[in-house]
């Protein structure tokens, strides 16, 4: 029961990041399944059926709220979809202890990712409203879906990102076509792992409590999508996703490091992260004020960084 409340908690919190920044839920989740032993191809599986549910109820509220570019959820989606049944394919015919390390790689890429685009790039408007060609949009869906359901996560840490790079469509309606568009890919993907594996390893009652705390997150996560500030979230995220891959892959047969050397790695990670959100805080604060802070940020800012 223990298990189950937690998983739930999780749920809620990986959708408020999800809706709220439009992407981690799939990374979030699956890095969580990845470190209590779950099955990869099993982990990615329980993911995206819970987010069959979760996707939809963001969708809907996104669009509640005018979040989304249907032409976007169209010419991003339906490649998406073709990618994460390639990929929920690819994963279900790799071995388990093979595909575990591999799949905490590509959530450790795309965790970096993640954390060094927010906390130096921040979110580009210089090109709003110019027109997103469905050239670009269709190969981003086909490599993101794939990526998505062989990474166990990956539409919206590709996909967000890229849209929010192009800055030619304000960011509240990148993170709601994006979480509207991952429905599509959502269902994709659970039938591409559902005709390769079966019910084999999926734990139904672990979908449903993620799934419920996903989907009463969801509403809430829409209406913050108008107000959370991007960059730092983004930083805070992609820290997490990065330390706890990086614990997975040290701990994994393809490397047998010493303690020392586990634990300076650790550190590298826990000070570079709080350097990042830091940073990230301090950049928020200047461009919310013109590039003006007052001594008192700066000295808290500064103070921050140090611990």
């Amino acid at each position: 029961m223990r298990k189950l409340v937690l998983l739930a908690l999780v749920g809620l919190a990986a959708q408020l990041v999800d809706g709220g920044l439009g992407m981690a839920y799939g990374v979030t989740t699956s890095t969580l399944l990845l470190a209590i032993g779950t099955n990869p191809a099993a982990a990615s599986a329980t993911v995206h059926l819970a987010e069959i549910g979760t996707t939809l109820v963001s969708g809907l509220s996104h669009w509640r709220f005018g979040n989304v570019d249907w032409m976007v959820v169209v010419k991003v989606g339906i490649p998406g979809a073709v990618g994460a049944f390639l990929g929920a394919t690819a994963l279900s015919n790799l071995d388990a202890d093979t595909a575990k390390p591999v799949m905490s790689a590509i959530l450790l890429v795309l965790g970096l990712y993640v954390l060094l685009r927010f906390t130096f790039k921040g979110v580009r408007t210089d090109k709003l409203g110019q027109r997103l060609r469905a050239r670009f949009l269709a190969p981003l869906g086909l490599f993101a879906g794939f990526l998505d359901a062989t990474g166990g996560g990956g539409w919206g840490p590709v996909g967000t990102p890229a849209l929010l790079a192009s800055g030619r469509i304000e960011p509240r309606r990148v993170i709601g076509s994006i979480s509207a568009s991952e429905f599509l890919v959502t269902v994709a993907a659970s039938l591409g792992f559902l005709l390769a594996l079966g019910s084999e390893g999926i734990n139904f009652t672990w979908v449903a409590a993620l799934l419920l705390g996903g989907a009463i997150a969801a509403p809430i996560a829409a209406w913050l999508a108008r107000h959370v500030p991007a960059r730092i979230l983004g930083s805070a995220v992609g820290g997490l996703i990065i330390l706890t891959n990086t614990r997975t892959i040290l701990r994994s047969d393809w490397v047998d490091p010493s303690s020392a050397t586990t634990w300076t790695i650790y550190g590298l990670i826990w000070a570079g992260w709080a350097s990042a959100i830091a940073w990230s805080v301090m950049q928020h604060r200047l461009d919310r004020t013109g590039g003006v802070t007052t001594d008192e940020e700066n000295a808290a800012l500064v103070g921050h960084s140090t611990h």
